[in-house]
């Protein structure tokens, strides 16, 4: 009860490097070095509560300073009258386990973006060489697709990690506030310009400058930013020598440049100066298998930022989230699980936390059809993009899923999930 090691087994030896020996008599503290020790201590809650711990995930640091993560369960000790004595704790070496899981994750993850999806899978490939280049990028996606994040990835890859990230989003301000942010300006250029100020180009030399909603941005202003592409130089407001830019340029939008260019809102010769690399981001709806990885890390984001404990996400309410479109795409997705977070106070985020506009579409699609399964969910969306990537060949498609026909054609039946009329099959046959 004083805390004081009695039994050490090999395996405790082994795991943590301490001999039985020099194990014996110490604090428990003094040898584990462990993430748990005092304030979450699983041993001491079992002896104040009396109910054991199961597979409590911590480390300990053993002999050499390495950290290694364990899981920990623990137990109380009575003696033949039934008085607590002390208490046991076993603990298992997961090295080989988070291992694994970091071997996992290496292969849905790119910096800072994490996907499953075969969709965003094709985008991973194509980034490091993309960072390695100097090239100019226009990331296209709906908003809330995470642009501007893997503008981010792609500078946090490139040589220029070093150099700063500057970030504008150019619908947020008034074309004349821009272009005094973007190029500057000297003092006397305009009343209460009292000193020189450098713009976004200046600051963003040796490193990357991101360029927003670059469909928002007029005319006048495009003539500006096609001389910075061409020739790297721009003049800042009230200047009359013009200044050089080394930055790697990155624009994004969520218009159809193309067809801005053909009703002539956006000029044709930026627009090729832009559209040189080229990265297309799919809308949540369409990468739905990645809704569970998502919700896990904002889950794991909130717990560190609010200091709470929640453990994750009931399946019934994973299969409203899974059911939704998601028109604002992962920003949606994350205000609506923020949102859970702060209403959950105990155990895991159900459905009763969940936004109210979610769970009156699924009460009102339950009632309509029967709520499906988040397995059904992602089983008819990996059946679907499979059909999508081969054309809607079924053949082709159960052959990449690596299943027989029959069982493809028994699981779209049961999904509900049809083919085009566009595919050269006729209606007779899919019956």
């Amino acid at each position: 009860m004083e805390w004081h090691i009695t039994s050490f087994n090999r395996a405790a030896e082994e795991i943590t490097g301490v001999p039985r020996g020099e194990a014996l008599g110490k604090r428990c503290s003094e040898v584990f070095r462990s993430s748990m020790c005092e304030a979450e201590c699983a041993l001491r809650r079992t002896l104040k509560t009396g109910k054991p711990v199961i597979g409590k995930s911590g480390y300990i640091i053993d002999s050499d300073g390495n950290r290694i993560p364990i899981s920990v369960s623990t137990a109380v000790l009575r003696d033949a009258a039934g008085r607590v004595t002390g208490g046991a704790e076993t603990f298992r070496d997961l090295s080989e386990v988070e291992e694994l899981r970091r071997e996992l994750e290496g292969k849905y993850q790119v910096g800072d973006l994490t996907s499953r999806s075969p969709l965003m899978q094709r985008v991973f490939e194509v980034l490091p060489a993309i960072a390695a280049s100097p090239s100019t990028v226009l990331i296209l996606g709906e908003t809330g697709t995470g642009k501007e994040l893997v503008a981010r990835t792609i500078h946090s890859l490139s040589p220029r990690v070093r150099g700063p990230f500057i970030a504008v989003n150019c619908g947020a301000l008034p074309e004349t506030l821009l272009e005094s942010e973007l190029f500057g300006y000297k003092a006397g250029a305009f009343t209460g310009a009292n000193k020189d100020k450098p713009g976004r180009f200046a600051r963003a030399r040796r490193g990357t400058i991101f360029l927003d909603e670059i469909g928002e941005v007029s005319q006048a202003l495009q003539i500006r930013l096609l001389r910075v592409l061409q020739d790297r130089t721009y003049e800042p407001l009230g200047g009359t020598r013009s200044e050089s830019t080394d930055a790697r340029i990155i624009v994004a939008t969520n218009k159809d440049l193309a067809e801005q260019v053909r009703r002539g809102v956006f000029r044709e010769d930026l627009y090729y100066r832009v559209n040189v690399v080229r990265i297309e981001l799919p809308p949540l709806r369409r990468r739905k298998e990645d809704i569970p990885l998502l919700v896990e890390q904002f889950v794991t984001r909130f717990n560190r930022l609010q200091q709470k404990t929640v453990p994750g996400i009931t399946t019934e309410a994973l299969s409203l989230l899974m059911a939704h479109d998601w028109p604002g795409n992962i920003r949606e997705l994350e205000n609506a699980v923020e949102r859970a977070f702060i209403l959950c106070n105990e155990g895991r985020i159900g459905i009763e936390h969940l936004p109210e506009e979610l769970t009156a579409r699924g009460a009102a699609a339950g009632a309509a059809s029967g709520a499906r399964s988040a397995h059904d969910i992602l089983d008819a969306q990996a059946i679907h993009a499979a059909l999508e990537r081969n054309a809607f060949n079924r053949l082709a498609a159960a052959k990449e899923l690596g299943i027989h026909k029959t069982t493809l054609f028994r699981r779209m039946k049961k999904l509900e999930i049809s083919l085009p009329e566009h595919d050269g099959r006729s209606r007779r046959r899919r019956k």
